[in-house]
């Protein structure tokens, strides 16, 4: 088959045609007509995205923040720094819209996965009128790739029954590796490789750390890709779960710091802002916004506040510059290849402001706090050195996060004002831009990138892809501005909204309303949305949003609030939504649970990676646990089930042919249960019953081993996990993948079970008290993990 190059590529897949030769019976009597390979345009470039998570705009050297990256420095010298573009505010919608070119809500991304509704704008269900830019390159003859963090499938389809529609596979990218969700531990993460379950290639006692891995499995795919097909250009998507918590470097990396940041949070901004001005990258009169209210500033905060504060942004810092390092060597590859000058590197210092979802002091075990329990700096203090380590799960504080979004109000999540939507970005691509270390300032969204490359690639947007026509690209080609500094603004016009955080951009105005703060939590903490305060700023001459001028001009406000309606409606926006319990709860919010009404669940042995979201719950309520398991002749060791680990979860295995179980309180408390005597060899019935007590979430309650009906162990547990075991970490049969949930038994890879698991059956009783969680518990929690 041939492709018509008469037929243009509105039109995906471009329309196969018969191959046509001269009729003849031998085949000697004629001549074999050539089959052409699909093929982009000539001159088409090959593209390299980078993304860095939760990094805010005043974070990086280049943009003149305290994290070394000379990585990204290295591009912006030998291509263009963007000051003026900007994102959603928070993770799967910034992907979702940078890969459709459509506004997140019109991507049906209005937030996460997490907490979807049936809202339209709100499922997180990409419709496949909405095709990816992967899709369209792929289409059109690109080799396609991703790597790392791709958190927009939909929650209820991350299993092993798919569908896979909206895996990055169905994504429109030939190669995946890397990680569904919307974190992960990255000294022991929980992979996939296409849909399939894989492990890290080595363990952290062996100097395992994901980054580097995503690197090398990114540099082997495109080596072989040239190595095969060096007249096709390929499209890599390069998507780091760096810089989100838990922020994990190897050490050297984060005493590179040691000591950089004792001077504290404000000073750190301030010389940000210093450093900003002298590299060009804001104009000289601009100002420090104004700090959030709760924000102290560090000469107040106490001595052991300070201690711990310094070393969990030593250890952000080493973070972002180890991630930077390894995103060299790729570059480095490239270029030994010979193919960086004809590549278009994106590279994007944010998916959103930075994280201010460590709390007022930060964390040292995220997960604890996710689930409601206090975390004092009281405690983190003696474990100081641990922090980064696999034995932390930790998250820098709110001042951190608000100094590393300078010189900008807010941070990640509050979309209505810059430090949660404005982050850096540089563009090279030596072959296709001229300028050398220039600054481009026109105003630009994430949503522009992917016209961006179909006009670098030569190629249409099309209005047709699998059968299916196709909604309009929502963005704008940025490539007029490669050649031309003081080009005219072509985006005029951008609204902003998240959780009722809501804002709109135009023509150098912005009127924005902050609806909600990202770490307080509690009844009345949202106002109704008619109570919202408007604020207005005229960021031509107020760059960082410093001077409010909503009382001077009134009618300014009320225009563009009226545009902000108008624009809002267009794409989606409506109803608003900041509901926080309600969106927990699937049947309220109308998305679909796997188990619904289910009470009884038989898992089979290799069953592995399964999430949370798509499991029978057994927290806060009475349940059993039974494995049917055939132990050989001389015992049997190794894990029957665990779910969740080292930072919380539980386990039931066997030891020296003793079967226990237990339960991970954080890290901070372990429960075991033993039985009394060993298996028996053959086929044995085991079962743990647990008994809640009841009353709130969290509570204890009674745990019992049964083998082949007879009670061989009981033991009391005084507390549980009460709403959330990983952000990351999954169900495993068999085996614990990831970290361990005890020390009891060996790390990944030495813990499978000796014997065989026939099946394990979880069931439940009828007296779950989940639904006592504190609503803005559940939102904090939710969007924490993002």
């Amino acid at each position: 088959m041939a492709q018509d190059p008469s037929i243009g590529r509105e039109l995906l897949p471009i329309p196969d045609l018969p191959t046509r030769a001269k009729p003849a019976i031998d085949a000697r009597d004629t001549t074999a007509p050539p089959i052409h390979p699909l093929r982009p345009p000539e001159g088409a470039p090959n593209v390299l995205i980078v993304l860095i998570d939760d990094m805010g705009f005043g974070a990086t050297s280049t943009f003149g923040g305290p994290c070394e990256m000379p990585t990204l420095d290295r591009l912006a010298e030998r291509g263009l720094i963007y000051n003026r573009f900007h994102t959603t505010a928070l993770c799967s919608p910034t992907r979702q819209a940078l890969l459709t070119g459509r506004n997140h809500h019109s991507a049906e991304m209005g937030s996460v996965g997490e907490v979807a509704t049936s809202m339209p704008g709100q499922t997180s269900v990409r419709p496949n009128s909405v095709a990816t830019v992967a899709e369209m390159l792929r289409l059109n003859g690109y080799s396609t790739s991703a790597f790392g963090k791709m958190h927009q499938t939909p929650v209820w389809e991350v299993s092993v029954s798919g569908p896979f529609d909206r895996w990055p596979t169905g994504d429109g990218f030939e190669k995946f590796w890397g990680f569904v969700a919307g974190e992960t531990n990255q000294w022991e993460p929980t992979l996939f490789e296409g849909t399939t379950p894989t492990e890290p290639r080595a363990t952290p006692d062996e100097g395992y750390h994901i980054t580097e891995e995503q690197v090398d499995q990114g540099i082997a795919w495109v080596r072989a890709q040239q190595a095969m097909t060096p007249d096709k250009p390929f499209f890599m998507y390069m998507s780091y779960g760096a810089t989100h918590a838990p922020h994990h470097a190897p050490k050297e990396w984060i005493e590179q710091y040691k000591g950089r940041f004792d001077r504290g949070w404000d000073r750190v901004r301030e010389e940000t802002l210093a450093n900003q001005k002298a590299k060009g990258v804001v104009p000289e009169d601009t100002v420090l916004a104004s700090k959030p209210e709760g924000v102290v500033e560090w000469d107040e905060l106490s001595d052991d506040q300070r201690v711990v504060g310094a070393r969990l942004m030593e250890t952000y810092a080493g973070f972002a510059s180890h991630t930077d390092h390894h995103t060299g060597r790729l570059i480095d590859a490239l270029e030994d290849m010979g193919v960086l000058d004809d590549t278009i590197v994106l590279y994007i210092a944010g998916d959103n402001g930075a994280s201010a979802e460590g709390g007022l002091d930060g964390t040292f075990n995220e997960t604890k706090a996710l689930n409601g329990v206090p975390e004092t700096v009281e405690e983190i203090l003696p474990r100081l050195d641990e922090i980064g380590s696999p034995t932390s799960f930790n998250h820098y504080p709110v001042g951190w996060a608000h100094a590393m979004c300078a010189p900008y109000q807010w941070t990640k999540q509050v979309a209505s004002h810059f430090g949660g939507t404005r982050n850096g970005m540089v563009v090279s691509w030596p072959n296709g831009i001229a300028a050398r270390g220039e600054i481009r300032q026109q105003f630009h969204h994430v949503i522009d990138i992917v016209p961006t490359l179909l006009e670098a690639a030569g190629l249409p947007q099309p209005y047709m892809v699998n059968g299916i026509a196709q909604k309009p690209i929502e963005g704008v080609s940025m490539s007029y501005t490669f050649a031309d500094p003081d080009a005219e603004d072509r985006r005029t016009t951008q609204y902003f909204e998240m959780f009722g955080n809501r804002g709109i951009y135009h023509d150098g105005w912005t009127a924005v309303t902050k609806h909600r703060t990202p770490w307080e939590l509690g009844a009345g903490s949202v106002p109704p949305f008619g109570e919202d305060i408007w604020e207005l700023y005229n960021t031509t001459e107020d760059w960082s949003q410093a001077n409010d001028l909503a009382k001077q001009m009134p009618d300014k406000l009320r225009e563009l609030q009226e545009l902000f309606l108008l624009e809002a409606a267009k794409y989606n926006v409506f109803p608003l939504d900041d509901r926080t319990g309600e969106r927990f709860n699937p049947t309220i919010a109308g998305r679909p649970e796997l188990q619904a009404g289910r009470t009884s669940m038989r898992l089979g042995p290799g069953m592995t990676h399964l999430t949370e979201n798509t499991l029978l719950n057994t927290k806060n309520r009475s349940h059993a646990v039974t494995a049917e398991l055939v132990i050989p002749e001389g015992g049997a060791n190794g894990v029957v089930v665990a779910q969740g680990g080292r930072f919380a979860g539980w386990a039931v295995y066997v030891k020296d042919n003793v079967v226990k179980y237990c339960l991970n309180w954080f890290d901070t408390d372990y429960y075991y249960v033993a039985a009394e005597k060993p298996l028996p060899a053959g086929t044995v019935t085991v079962q743990y019953q647990f008994g809640f007590d009841g009353g709130t979430p969290g509570a204890g309650g009674n745990g019992r081993l049964i083998v082949d009906n007879e009670t061989v162990g009981e033991g009391r547990i005084e507390k549980t996990v009460p709403f959330l075991f990983s952000a990351d970490e999954t169900l495993d049969i068999g085996k614990d993948s990831a970290s361990p949930v005890t020390d009891d038994y060996p790390g990944p890879g030495e813990n499978v079970f000796t014997g065989t698991v026939n099946w394990v059956q979880v069931d439940l009783k009828d007296d779950d008290v989940s639904h006592l969680e504190d609503p803005e518990q559940i939102y904090h929690r939710i969007l924490a993990r993002q």
